[in-house]
């Protein structure tokens, strides 16, 4: 099973764009603070979709708190040097604001 659960803080505005299929997506950085070593952040991408994109991009803005339920996603691809990248992000299925 691949489930994650975060409570942090955004680090900056989120963005809402939409697809060339006319789908909206929000996107935005999550900073989590470690749980035992307050010392420590860890800094996860986020990725919406659809209506709950739109309202993300409403109602969210930097340094407000949220929690998000969703699945760690992973792609491999070559950039435009031909040097093979790694990318991960969560996919957000639920955003509590």
């Amino acid at each position: 099973m691949n489930k994650i659960h975060l409570i942090g803080r955004l680090t900056a505005e989120p963005e809402l764009r939409t697809t060339n299929s006319g789908v909206q997506v929000c996107t935005f950085t999550v900073a989590v603070n470690r749980r035992f070593n307050r010392d420590e952040t860890d800094f996860f991408p986020i990725v919406v979709w659809r209506e709950m994109a739109v309202n993300c991009s409403k109602f969210l803005s930097k340094g407000s708190q949220v929690s998000v339920v969703g699945a760690v996603q992973m792609r491999r691809y070559d950039d435009k040097d031909g040097i093979k990248r790694t990318a991960i992000d969560v996919q957000a299925e639920e955003v509590e604001f």
